[in-house]
Parts: C-alpha cells; structure tokens; sequence
C-alpha cells in the first residue's frame, strides 16, 4: 500500500498554491514550481496505493516523498505564519518596516529562501530517483494472490461442518425462509456487513441446507471480488449450473461472450435455480449478469455478499426485481465467547478456558466486539500460549501483533481490504476517526467539521463542504468503514464509532505514515513526529519534543483526571489548524492562542472556560468556534473579524437534557455587528437583544439557528428574518419567559428544507403555516400551554419522525385519529390536566417508543395501544398510581392489552429515591448507589 497520507497532504498543498496565492504574496513564483511535480508525484501515488504491498527500495522513496511534502506545508504554514504576525504587528512596529524602505514581506522571503532553493532540488530529484529505481510501473502481484486467497477462503465457507458455528441459527433460518418463500418472481437477497462478520459463512450455512438444495433444480457459487472479467464469471457459472458431461470444458475456452451467455440462459431458462454471488463491491458485475440470469418466474433466487450498502440497495434496480437486505448482526458476547474458546482451547477438556485466564481471555474477546473473523483469528492465536504472562503481553500489545505477528496477517489483509478500496478522498478522513479513544461515540457534526478543518474536503460545485462532508460520511458507513450507532429522525448518521480492530490497524498505519498518533503517557520517539496527535492521559500533560513545530491539530481526551488548566500551550504548537479541549475541565486559555493564524477549529464545549480573549479576531481562518455548556456568556466584539466562521456554538443547559423547566436551554448575547459573518452557517444560540431580529436577516446562508429571550414585539422582524432562510434546516425559538407569548402568524410558510422545529413559549394557537412542514422531521413543542387539540395541524405531516409535547397543552383529551404515516417516538410530558388518550386503529403504524410523564390525571393506558405493533418501548413516568395498578403483575386488568411490547419501564418518585421499574424488577437509584429488587 502506497501512503495515503502523503496523497492527500500533496493535494493540500496543490490547492493552497491554486488558492492562497494572495496570502503566499511574492514567494507563489517561487513555490510554483512545486505544483507540477507534486501533482504528478501525487498521481503515481494514486496509480500504486492499494495494488500491492511496496518493496523496500519503494518505500524508501515514498518516504522521502513524505518528508519533502511534509517540510514543503511547513515551509508555506510558516511564511503565513509570519506574514500574519507583521498584519497584526502593532503601529510602531509597522511604522519601522516602513520608515526603512524594506518591503512588506521581503524579509520574511528572505528567511525561507534557503529552505525554497533546498526544496526545489529535492524535488526534481525525485522523478529522478523514480526512473533510476524502476518504480515507475505498478503491477498487481500481492494483491492478486490475497484476493484468489480469500477466493479459496470463501469456498472453504461452504466445506464447514455446522459443530463448527456458533451464533448464526436465527440469520440462517431466517435466509431459508426468503430462498423458499415460494414468491414466483425471481428475487435478490444481499448480505451486508463489514470485512470478517461472517456473510459468507452464514450465506454458505443457508445455501448448502437440505431444505434449500431439495428446493432448486441446480446451484452456483461464484467469487466476484473488485477486479473481474465478465466472460471469466459467465464460464464460471456455466461450470457451476451444468453438468460435465452435457458441457464440454475445451469449448468453453474458445467461446465469446455472446456464445456463453446464449448457452447460459438456455440452460437456465427451464430451471428454479440459485446463485450465490460471494464479496461483491460494485453494482457493476450485477449488471452485467443481469441478462444472464433470467427471471423466468420459477421461484428462482440471487444471493450476494458484500460489504457495501449501496451496492446491496442497488440489487434490486440492477436485477429490476424485490430485493431483501440482511444486515449482519455481531456475534453476542456468549457465542464470541464460545467461539473464541472452541479455537483457543481446542485441546483442552470440554475446550474450556483455564481459570487463572479467563480475565484475560474474556477482556480480548471484548477487543473483537463480536467480529467473528477477529475472534478465530486471536483464538487461534492464543491456542499456542499457555501461561498467564504470555496472554497479558498479547493484550498490551495487540496493535504491535496486529502489524508484526504472521498468524494475524490474514485477518488483517481482510480487514484492510475494505480500506484499500476506499477512494483516495475518504482514506485520510478513515485515518482521522482513530485519534478518538476506543469505544468512543463520535458525533457526526463534529467529525465532519474537523475533516473540513484539516482540509479533507475537496471543493464541488453547488454544494456546501458541510454537504460534501456529509457524503464522505455516508460513504464510509455504507462501505462498513464506521458503524452507526444512534441515527436521527432523517435516517442519518447521529454518532458512529470505529470498530476496535480497524481503529488499532488504523494506528498502526497512521503512526507509520506520521499522519497521527495518540500520546498516553509514554516519552515520544524523534522518529514518531505525528502531525496529528490525541492526547489521552491521565494529567492531561504533555512531554514536548523536536516535532512539535509540525503539529497541526491537538486532541484531548478527558482520561480518569485532567490538569485542571493549561495556561500555556506547550511550545512550537503555531501551526494548529485544530485545537479540540471538549470536556477537559481547563480554566483559562493560553495567551499564545490568538497566535494561531492557522486555526480553523476551537472546541471548548463543557470546559470551564469563563472568558474569550479580546483579540480572537486574529483567528482569521477559524471555521468552527463551540463554546456550548461551557461558562463563557459573552462573545468579545472582535467575534465578527472572523470572515471565516461557519459555525458559531454557544448555547447552555441547565442540566443533561431539557426537563419541564420552562428555561431549561439559555443562549449567549450576539455581537451587534453579527451580519458581518457572511459565511455563518450555524447560530446556536443567540439570545434576542435589540435589533438583533432585524440584523439577522442578512444571514440568508444560515442552515441552522438557534434564538432565546424572543419578545412579542419581535414578531414581525424574526417572522421576516426566517423567511428568508431558504437554506434553514433547524429551527428553535425560545421567548422571554412562561408568560410571554410566541407570536409567528406573520409568517406565511416555512423554509422548505426544515427538518427541526423547536418552539418553546405560550402559543395562543397553533401557526397556521404549519401545513408548510412538508419536510419536518422532528417538532417539539414546549411550554405551549394551547387549549386545542394540536395535534389535528400536524397529523398529516408525512415525514414526521419524533413528536414531543411538553406542557404544551392544556386540555382533557387528546385522540390520535389519523395520519402519523412515519412517527416512531412519541413523547408527552407534563400534561396537567390529560386523562384520556385515544389511538385509533391505523395511526402511527411506526411508532417504536411511547413515552407518558407527569400526566397525573392520567387514569389508564391509552385506549387503542394494541393497535401500535410495532412499538418497542413503553415508558410510565411519575403517573397516577391507578394506571400503574391495571398493568402491574400478570393478572391486571390491562395487562394483555401490552403484553406484546418487549419492554415496558415505570419510573416514579418515593421519599428513599427514584425507583425504574421494569418487568419484575426494581432499579433504585439513591444516595447509596444502585440496587436491583424483586417486585412481588
């Protein structure tokens, strides 16, 4: 694998002489030059990434490669570097360089001339060392025979005595059932799921049972993998489905594509087949068989595995039939676990794990979060390892094994793969999610805001890089890259996290390649100069070394305890492009911070930051600046010098989530001069001060915004401002206090694209253009206090996904009665005077969670909840005694009535704590801690 790091600094570099040539001033004539030869060293880098793993002579001179790009971006961040101190020089010091005639930026070109001069000869030696070598020519060798070698490994799949695997009955079954569905019409079953999951030895347990193959008339199984050839997959399967004694092999050879594929469909024409199209990575080997397998309507199937989304949603098209996705599930911790002991100790009785090991076993077993191929792999790994020593200094060095031990390689050849894949773009934002800590829940808008910062994103036309970034992200979960674990109400991804094989593999790589590495304590080598570094210790502190200088973004992760300040950034960080503190409990700021002209991203989310320095508007290039939750409450006035900033956070909780408070969220005082922001895309929040209505509505650009401290005689100014947001995809508007109303009937329909709507005040009625929500997915409404029935004006809205009422009504009866197509969250809290909930059969058919809090009148469960079959959760909290009465214990009256919810919670108040009830048991959460009782 050649260095994608390099790649994509190379590309960085390109784009800054392309587009920063004002800022490079006088010194762009000279690095020019390096354009050239960095866009054709960049392209062999793309030619040989991923096609075979590079001798030594090769790697040699890809690091040298490395190191030149790498001292060419510090060559260019320094000149800006400099040319931004002498901009921002006081007057004395500008009056100097003018008094003596020098030139503006001459004597910072003077500086690095040498270092110019030096970097020029090092380039134009390289194309020379390229030929010399004999690097210019790739071909594929490594890579072919890992993939006939995985070839072989899938066929193996279908060879496995059924003793053999564990975990894999439900899925199976559950695949049986869709091949002899008996549905006439052929169709297509994908299987999706990341490298080493187990598709192909699942999809090889269901094809090879009694009841599938008594079903088909014939059967095929054919590889496809990323590099195929079309008449090589016809003849394949020609030998598959068709008997040897009516096909003659030497034919065959001599055969064209038209003559196979005629003999193919002749065949099959007249028979219910199955095919199994194993490790399939584009939907473009499915069109091309397509023909080749005729729908004759026989009840015939395709199955496919693959480990990319798009490829399994695009089946269907492709094939023009129903198309069944299976998303493969990890194994659960009692089948890893006996998985894991079946090949660990295979040779011991019962192939149970001695005692004085387990702790140890158990804790690696975890590392492979259900990963079926991690697990054989570490087994058999372990299998040859019988003192306690040995199993402790595998655990505190898996990154090493995974990297050096030869009973690994295969296991990371296959896990690897999927990164090789990956497009050149995407392979540097893949490297980034390892400098999260393991196991750690990343937030979408957070990570795609740091790609930006590190200048990932490459520029298309008519769309945002949040956009475009927003895509990278979505690629990478669909190709099984990250996994999801939480999505919002519009299907995207929420917080995702890397699985730890790929995350140490991914370390492994990065500190390689010196494009990031995590510090935990351990004294830096000179040779291990990351230019990205994630902070991961105890103290927070961190031991300084040569390669600081290079750093240009600096992670910390709050670990056990943290120094509880920083006053001074360790030397020779001014080149940071990313400075991310959240939830590190530091006090104040470094001076040496507004020294940052590189700075593009600042996360002082929960710190305990009080204040901002007056001179931020020296951060020209900052992009992202969040401050949310932390105790600053006021912005300083040169906020509005950053031209740069797209996204400016600074909201406050009174607690972890908002609760029925009327002000459970405050927002920050915006500058006067805010509309200076011309690229602002994210205001959250902005607390309403005089004019501010007014000056927003410049702010056309704004996909999200956030307002607190809204008055009445702010109606028409703010109704005004959002019209004009055609971009604005989350709405929250918060008034002045509980008694003020929220007037918005002045405006007339809602920005088109909003998704979120959070209104939190008096309503005297519901708006009248809430019709317009054609695209909403989330509403809430708080504090509402509406005496009508709101739900009539929302009931038709065809994306609503989440619903939350909270003391936003004040009648007696609410009656879902229709409409609801999409709604699977459902909240109602603090409804004082509600006793009686009314479902009709039919609505909200979605609806997977119900929650009903602080509504004291409440008498029994709403009528028709046996209607909503797909609801997953029920939650009662702080309700009347008499509803929970008709449903605790097996013979209540409603009982039956939710005996299909899988789980239903109680949550209610008693002068020794909070008690959760769930089914039979009682969580008690109180001074002493938490304890588990027996409901009798």
């Amino acid at each position: 694998m050649a260095t994608p790091a390099v790649g994509l600094l190379i590309g960085k570099i390109v784009s800054v002489l392309e587009n920063e040539a004002s800022l490079i001033g006088g010194v762009h004539d000279e690095l020019s030059d390096f354009k050239r030869e960095l866009v054709s060293i960049r392209s062999f880098l793309e030619d040989a990434d991923g096609k075979r793993a590079l001798t030594k002579g090769e790697k040699s001179w890809v690091e040298d490669v490395r190191e030149m790009a790498y001292n060419v971006e510090d060559i260019i961040d320094e000149f800006m570097y400099r040319m931004s101190r002498e901009q921002s020089a006081g007057r004395l010091t500008r009056l100097f360089y003018k008094t003596i005639h020098i030139s503006k930026n001459l004597w910072v070109r003077h500086h690095i001339a040498t270092k110019v001069q030096k970097m020029k000869k090092m380039i134009k030696d390289i194309p020379e060392r390229n030929q010399r070598y004999g690097f210019n020519h790739i071909e594929e060798t490594n890579s072919c025979d890992d993939l006939r070698w995985m070839q072989n490994q899938a066929e193996c799949s279908l060879f496995v005595k059924d003793d053999d695997l564990v975990g894999i009955e439900d899925a199976r079954q559950s695949l049986v059932r869709l091949l002899t569905d008996g549905e006439p019409q052929r169709a297509v079953i994908s299987v999706v799921g990341m490298g080493g999951s187990g598709k192909t030895t699942l999809v090889a347990s269901a094809s090879k049972s009694q009841i599938v193959k008594q079903h088909f008339d014939c059967h095929a199984w054919i590889s496809v993998s990323q590099s195929y050839d079309i008449e090589d997959l016809l003849k394949r399967l020609i030998k598959e489905f068709i008997p040897k004694e009516e096909v003659q092999m030497a034919d065959l050879s001599t055969m064209r594509h038209k003559e196979l594929l005629e003999k193919l469909v002749n065949y099959l024409r007249l028979k219910r087949y199955v095919v199994v199209l194993d490790d399939v990575w584009g939907v473009e080997p499915l069109n091309d068989l397509r023909v080749s397998l005729p729908d004759e309507r026989n009840e015939s199937r395709v199955m496919l595995t693959t480990r990319k989304e798009d490829v399994a949603s695009s089946a269907a098209s492709s094939f023009g039939v129903k198309s069944h996705v299976h998303h493969v599930e990890p194994l659960g911790m009692n089948n890893a676990w006996d998985l894991f002991c079946m090949k660990a100790f295979s040779n011991s009785p019962n192939r149970s794990c001695p005692q004085e090991l387990e702790n140890l076993a158990r804790a690696l077993v975890e590392k492979c979060e259900g990963l079926p191929l991690a697990i054989v792999a570490l087994g058999g790994l372990m299998s040859s390892k019988n003192l306690e020593s040995e199993w402790r200094e595998v655990y505190n060095s898996l990154n090493w094994h995974l990297s050096n031990d030869e009973k690994l390689d295969r296991m990371k050849t296959i896990l690897w793969l999927s990164f090789n894949n990956l497009p050149y773009r995407l392979k540097g934002c893949f490297l980034y999610c390892c400098l999260f800590p393991e196991d750690y829940l990343i937030r979408r808008k957070r990570l795609i805001r740091l790609w930006m910062a590190e200048g990932f994103v490459e520029k298309v036309k008519g769309k945002t890089p949040e956009e475009v970034s927003d895509g990278y992200l979505k690629e990478l979960v669909d190709r099984s890259m990250l996994q999801v674990v939480e999505r919002n109400q519009s299907g995207r991804t929420k917080t995702c996290k890397l699985h730890d094989l790929m995350r140490e593999l991914a370390l492994s790589t990065s500190e390689t390649e010196r494009f990031c590495g995590v510090y935990d304590g351990q004294e830096a080598s000179e040779e291990n100069r990351p230019r990205r570094l994630s902070v991961q210790t105890s103290d927070g502190e961190t031991k300084t070394w040569n390669g600081m200088s290079q750093l240009r973004s600096l992670l910390v992760f709050v670990v056990d305890r943290i120094s509880p300040s920083w006053k001074t950034l360790p030397p020779g960080f001014r080149l940071l492009r990313v400075l991310d503190m959240e939830d590190v409990p530091i006090v104040t700021l470094p001076d040496e911070l507004v020294n940052l002209f590189n700075l593009r991203y600042l996360n002082l989310k929960r710190t305990k930051v009080k204040e901002l320095p007056k001179s931020i508007g020296r951060l020209h290039n900052l992009q992202t600046l969040d401050i949310r939750d932390s105790d600053i409450d006021m912005l300083p006035a040169g906020i509005t010098k950053l031209q740069n900033l797209r996204h400016l956070i600074m909201y406050r909780y009174r607690g972890r989530r908002p609760g029925s408070d009327f002000e459970f969220v405050y927002g920050t005082p915006a500058p006067s001069n805010i509309c200076k922001l011309k690229h602002l895309q994210v205001l959250a929040c902005a607390e309403a001060e005089t004019g501010l209505m007014k000056r927003i509505r410049q702010l056309t650009q704004l996909t999200r915004i956030g307002i607190t401290k809204v008055k009445e005689a702010d109606e028409r100014d703010l109704c005004i401002s959002i019209q004009n947001m055609n971009l604005l995809r989350y709405l929250f508007v918060m008034v002045t206090d509980e008694q003020e109303y929220l007037r918005t009937d002045a405006l007339s329909s809602a920005p088109p694209r909003l998704k979120t709507l959070v209104l939190v005040g008096r309503l005297e009625n519901v708006p009248s253009w809430f019709h317009s929500l054609q695209n909403l997915t989330f509403l809430y409404l708080h504090w509402s206090r509406l005496e009508e029935d709101p739900l009539h004006y929302i009931q038709a809205l065809p994306n609503l996904g989440k619903l939350l009422l909270i003391t936003a009504y004040l009648g007696k009866q609410l009656c879902f009665g229709t409409g609801f197509r999409k709604l699977n969250h459902l909240r109602l809290g603090n409804l004082p005077q509600l006793n009686e909930i009314i479902i009709e059969n039919g609505v909200m058919p979605d609806l997977e969670k119900l929650y009903v809090g602080k509504c004291k009148e409440l008498r029994m469960l709403p009528r028709g909840i046996k209607y909503l079959t797909n609801i997953q959760e029920l939650t009662l909290a702080f309700v009347s005694n008499e509803l929970t009465k008709r449903i605790r214990g097996e013979t209540s009256v409603d009982r039956q009535m939710i005996r299909h919810i899988p789980k239903i919670s109680h949550v209610y108040q008693s002068p020794s704590g909070i008690f959760f009830v769930l089914f039979v048991l009682i969580w008690w959460c109180g001074a002493g801690g938490v304890a588990a009782m027996v409901v009798v």
